[in-house]
């Protein structure tokens, strides 16, 4: 028997239906576990109570996630998305390309990690705490560190293509400065221990770069290009 046009309507419904619903279900076990984790700790938190706070059973969670360490890496990874359709290193990099200041460009990473920094510099600063007794943990770690390095070495590279860097100041260099200003420990200390608003460190970050990078002639908003 031939299936109708109803029927074929019905069976997309219901598969978007259920996309939809599987949506919802991880985002609320994201949601429950980054409270349960960030309050509670990573060695206390335990998969069952993650799942009673998301309304979600923790086969689901085991299936989705594989456990307490593959929630972790999607937290990350959600975090790392920023707030919008549009994920942050997307639009990163589209600043980045569509940027001539050097000085702005820097700036405006400093802006974006307004938005992306209390967003995963917490869960970072849980991961190092969690890596002591994890292995999975402590590997999630390194790698999210390498990849954060690799990141910053390609916008030092789209920075030196747009000016000269500060004398004597290498690529690498440059990457690992702005590795070091990007780590959720400054965070921590700055806006976790001291107090400071995001705004206010996302300030900080981007002048800090320009000082660092550009050097201070580099600083005033225009853009400087020395290479001859």
């Amino acid at each position: 028997m031939e299936p109708t046009v109803e029927s074929v309507k019905r069976r997309r419904y219901d598969a978007s239906r259920r996309r939809e619903q599987a949506r919802l279900t991880r985002e609320a076990i994201i949601a429950a576990a980054r409270q349960r984790f960030l309050r509670d700790g990573y060695a206390t938190t335990t998969i069952a109570s993650i799942a009673a706070d998301a309304g979600a059973s923790a086969d689901t969670i085991y299936k989705s996630f594989g456990g307490k360490a593959g929630l972790l890496q999607a937290m990350c990874q959600e975090a790392l998305a920023g707030v919008g359709p549009v994920p942050a290193e997307q639009r990163s990099d589209a600043m980045q390309a569509g940027q001539s200041d050097p000085s702005r460009m820097l700036r405006g990473l400093g802006t974006l990690t307004t938005e992306v920094a209390p967003r995963i510099a917490p869960l970072l600063l849980l991961l190092s705490r969690a890596a002591e007794t994890d292995t999975a943990v402590a590997q999630l770690r390194a790698d999210l560190d390498v990849a954060r390095l690799a990141r910053m070495t390609r916008v030092a590279e789209t920075l030196a293509g747009k000016t000269q860097l500060r004398p004597g100041l290498s690529i690498q260099e440059a990457a690992e400065i702005m590795w070091a200003y990007s780590s959720p420990e400054l965070y921590g200390l700055l806006v976790i221990s001291r107090g400071w608003s995001p705004d206010r460190y996302g300030e900080f970050v981007g002048e800090s770069l320009v000082d660092a990078l550009l050097g201070h002639d580099s600083g005033d908003g225009t853009a400087h290009d020395h290479r001859s």
